[in-house]
This record gives C-alpha cells, structure tokens and sequence, in this order.
C-alpha cells in the first residue's frame, strides 16, 4: 500500500478515536448532571409551533399538572412545543430540564430550561430521554418527534427497558398513524396489533397526567 494512502487511514483512525472520547464526555457530563432525576416525564413536539396556539397551551397546562403531580419535566430544550414544556414545569416552579441539541442551522435553547445539558449527537440525546424518563408524551410534530417515539416503543416492543407510558396527544393528529400500524403493517405481519396497545392516546391535559399516574410506581 503506498505511504501516503497508510497515512490517510492512519489519519482517519485517528480522528475516529478522538470522535469516541467526546461521545463519551457527552454520557458522562449527562449522566452527571442529571443524577437525582428519578421521575421525569420526557415532552416532545415540534419546534414550529408559536406561543398562543392552542397545543402550545396544552402544553404548558400538561407540564405545569406533571410537576403539580411530582414529576420532573424534559423536553429537547427548543422552541415551539419544547419551549412550551418548559415553561409550564418553570411556572409551577418545578424541574424544567432542556436537552439541547447543536445544529447545522443553530436552535438556540429556550429561555424556560432551568437544568441545560448540551448534546452534538442526537443517540446520546436520545440515551438520556429514555434513561431518565419514567414517561413519555408525544405531541403533535414532525420526523424528529417520530425518531423519538418509536426509539421508546422499540425499546420497550423488544424488552430492552421495563415499560414505562407512552401517551400521545390529541388522537385526530395520531390517527392516521395508528391505523396505518394497526393495518398495513400488521397485515403484512410486521407487527402484533396489540403491541400498538403499548400508546395511549389521550385529548385533554387532566387525562394525560391522570394516565402517567396510574401507570407510575
């Protein structure tokens, strides 16, 4: 092999192993920070939603009902429903945790978070969402919300974590999901359609934090 394509994956390897040492800080610096969060409730949604809007105030409401009812709230620290999240656990005075994730076209971290813990790859962001949630509602949003309900529903479809409760809010937006996994994808035989009993879907903020309740130790 000639000397200058051994140097190139010599450089390569190199760079690879320095790439290994920041995923680790990473772990370290969230595991770290977020010792002590036994009873979170990780929120997701999208990032496109304004103040004002009406799951925008469902949002705050559920947030602002979880720390009433002593749970932690995580959200990924953005605006829009994140945002929201936030808001509503920093205005009830509880534990509004942000898991912020660096972008190409920044996002900055909303001004709510009161625990930060910064993440440049989103597996290591993911690790903490379902490491420290006892937890899950999944508003409405976009393919990054969908990354992280399916990560828990895998998860937990595969025995890899103890179960925990998935919600999803407001059953117009999610139906067409649910009866896609129910249908298309069962009667293929890709899935067992009492696995997609594993998501509830709830309409109103009280029956939301009344679900996560009852199916919390």
């Amino acid at each position: 092999m000639p000397k200058s394509h051994q140097h190139a994956i010599d450089t390569l390897s190199i760079n690879e192993s320095w790439r290994l040492f920041k995923i680790i800080a990473e772990i370290v610096d969230g595991f770290d920070t977020l010792d002590g969060c036994t009873r979170g409730v990780s929120i997701f949604g999208s990032a496109r939603v304004a103040p004002g809007q009406p799951i925008y105030r469902d949002t705050e409401t559920i947030a602002r009902l979880l720390v009433e009812a002593g749970f932690y709230v995580i959200s990924g620290g953005g605006p829009g429903l994140m945002e929201a999240a936030n808001k509503g656990a920093t205005e009830a005075d509880g534990q509004s945790i942000g898991l912020h994730i660096h972008l190409p076209l920044e996002q900055e971290c909303n001004k709510y978070v009161k625990t930060r813990v910064d993440f440049r790859y989103f597996f290591v962001r993911k690790l903490m969402f379902v490491k420290y949630a006892v937890g899950y509602v999944v508003m409405p949003g976009g393919a990054g919300t969908l990354d992280e309900l399916f990560e828990a529903f895998v998860l937990m479809q595969t025995n890899r974590i103890k179960p925990f409760p998935i919600v999803l809010y407001k059953s117009a937006f999610w139906k067409p999901l649910l009866d896609w996994l129910r249908g298309s994808m069962a009667d293929y035989g890709f899935i067992n359609p009492e696995e997609v009993d594993m998501l509830k879907v709830c309409d109103t903020p009280e029956d939301v934090v009344r679900h996560i309740r009852e199916h919390t130790p």
